[in-house]
């Protein structure tokens, strides 16, 4: 096959919709493990649901619930939930570029940058079929997780305990089957991607619940600034001897004069 072939030959097409809607409801279905986890812990249904439906970041939420099931306070539970959450704010600097948001449209947006979306996003070939990913798989999820989380809340006294499903892994599974064509990219990230669970898995047991996730992020940082800096346009190699210039145009360009008009 021909250079000029493999350049027409048509890129795999992106299937941003079929993989949005399939991803959100995978996940979607753990929602059932929170609402039961909700109540079980203390919250009422409705505490369940307005969390599902204004706060929508699963790992906060599972926090929130295993806090007050601790016997902490709900502020505490609140607090830790919110510095859990606190990732989002990374994702959505990495989004903004592609997801480009106006208005009051932002409001929405943000509430949807999460995990699962990020993942969709970026692994999308071009800024339009991430926007699809993205609004795909928020939709899908959101509305999935919700009604899961309502169907967990009122089914609570009949499911017994929600650990027995092991639905709560169904989202971190997900994500990291979205993340590992990153990890096969190239050493760097596979470094990146270990130093950061190591970081997770040292301060665990020493930390509240939310400071390991933000500390990990540190092994992406440092992993940015140890790469090297993207090369600058090779200089230009001189002529073999008794050889002219391939183009007579980049020599004038390199010696400050003026290009030479080609005869008809």
């Amino acid at each position: 096959m021909t250079a000029q072939t493999v350049a027409e030959a048509p890129a795999r097409p992106a299937r941003p919709v079929r993989d949005g809607v399939g991803l959100g409801l995978a996940v979607g279905v753990s929602g059932v493990a929170f609402g039961a986890a909700a109540v079980s812990s203390g919250l009422s249904a409705w505490q369940a649901c307005a969390l599902s439906l204004l706060a929508f970041t699963g790992a906060s939420q599972f926090a929130l619930a295993g806090v007050v099931a601790a016997g902490g306070s709900l502020l505490a539970g609140t607090a830790g939930a919110i510095l859990l959450g606190s990732r989002n704010t990374l994702y959505g600097l990495r989004l903004a570029d592609v997801l480009r948001p106006r208005g009051g449209r932002r409001l929405l947006v943000s509430l949807g940058v999460i995990d699962e979306t990020t993942a969709m996003t970026l692994n999308q070939p071009d800024p339009a079929a991430g926007r699809t990913a993205f609004t795909a798989t928020f939709a899908t999820l959101y509305v999935t997780w919700n009604l899961a989380t309502l169907a967990g809340a009122i089914g609570a006294g009949r499911v017994g305990s929600p650990d027995t499903f092991g639905l709560e892994v169904v989202g971190p599974a997900a994500f990291l089957a979205l993340i590992y064509p990153r990890l096969r990219a190239g050493r760097t990230e596979r470094i990146v991607a270990l130093a950061g669970v190591a970081i997770a898995l040292a301060t665990t047991t020493v930390l509240p619940a939310g400071v390991p996730v933000i500390l990990s992020a540190v092994a992406a940082l440092a992993g940015a600034l140890a790469s090297p800096a993207a090369a600058g346009p090779a200089p230009a190699r001189a002529a073999p001897a008794g050889s002219g210039p391939a183009d007579p145009s980049a020599s004038s360009a390199a010696a400050g004069l003026p290009e030479a008009e080609s005869s008809p």
